[in-house]
């Protein structure tokens, strides 16, 4: 039966979500009826993108927590594909990259046989060592260097980083009673997308201050102290029913969440910056693409996952 391993405390914030999103397209549907100017045309794009998104995610998890698995790892395999189609590569590198995303199922492996040894030194040691060797065995030498780090830094991003949330899932439920291993991703993806969703509006809102003007223009002081107590305040509500973390826990680890989300922002802009674009894509109308998306996900869901392991489990 579909949500039968689910606890009720998920399955209501699943209804919330549901509750917001409707409200949303609603207050889209508002503005439209005043005049469709550029900044609502965005906004009903990034709701429809949301509704998508939220539809997948919630779906892979209401199932079964392996097809929570398997969407992970096909948002590695489309954050790792958009990186690849971004970066630029020498002509020999193409036949390396067949090991590069060889090394998705291979981690999600891991992930789904609950092998947290193999998982957490399979990309950072074994794929470190084997992408170089096939590189030598092609023969050549000239920007070997540049290639191998960049190949590498893309499976640590992409891959590797992204996987932890997927871990989540496999940690013992007995660590999270009211909720179990479900709600400690929920609570990491709600609270990271809402930590971008907050800074985004308290910067257009009241943003004048740059933080880090040539790195991200659009980021402001006000936007992410905003987000930074926005999101602190979101924590401590949710996490009584979706994880173990009493009152003043819950505030650590929101702030966290916040400040570490905003870094893994930072982080894929310096290299859109570096590469002198805009989006890492289109697949995602309003958002750009998926490492647009997963950004901030890439720094906060290892520093989670190892936060709750060490603590909790």
């Amino acid at each position: 039966m579909i949500a039968r391993h689910l606890s009720p405390n998920v399955l209501w914030t699943f209804a919330g979500i549901l509750a917001l999103l409707v409200t949303a397209s609603v207050l889209v549907a508002v503005l439209s009826l005043r005049g469709g100017t550029p900044a609502v045309t965005e906004l009903r794009l990034r709701v429809r993108s949301w509704w998508i998104m939220a539809a997948l995610f919630a779906l892979s998890m209401l199932v079964h927590p392996r097809l929570s698995v398997v969407f992970f790892a096909f948002t590695s395999f489309l954050a790792l594909k958009e990186y690849f189609s971004l970066i630029p590569t020498r002509r020999a590198d193409r036949r390396v990259l067949f090991w590069a995303y060889l090394a998705i199922p291979v981690q999600y492996l891991w992930v789904a046989r609950e092998w947290y040894g193999m998982f957490i030194i399979f990309i950072p040691v074994y794929m470190f060592l084997l992408l170089p060797i096939r590189m030598v065995t092609i023969g050549q030498a000239e920007g070997f260097l540049r290639a191998a780090g960049t190949l590498h830094w893309g499976l640590m991003t992409a891959v590797f980083s992204l996987s932890h949330a997927a871990f989540l899932l496999v940690l013992p439920a007995a660590g999270n009673p009211g909720a179990g291993s479900a709600g400690l991703l929920l609570f990491l993806v709600l609270l990271t997308e809402g930590n971008d969703v907050l800074q985004f509006v308290w910067g257009k809102g009241l943003g004048r201050h740059k933080v880090v003007p040539r790195v991200s223009p659009g980021k402001t002081w006000e936007g992410l102290l905003g987000g930074l107590v926005s999101t602190t305040v979101l924590a401590y509500l949710l996490a009584p029913v979706l994880t173990p973390f009493g009152g003043g826990e819950s505030l650590f680890v929101g702030s966290a969440l916040s400040v570490f989300g905003f870094f893994g922002d930072l982080s894929i802009s310096s290299m859109k910056r570096d590469l002198s674009i805009k989006d890492s894509g289109d697949l995602i109308p309003g958002h750009g693409g998926v490492l647009d998306r997963v950004d901030s996900l890439t720094y906060t869901a290892p520093l989670f996952f190892h936060y709750v392991r060490y603590f909790h489990f």
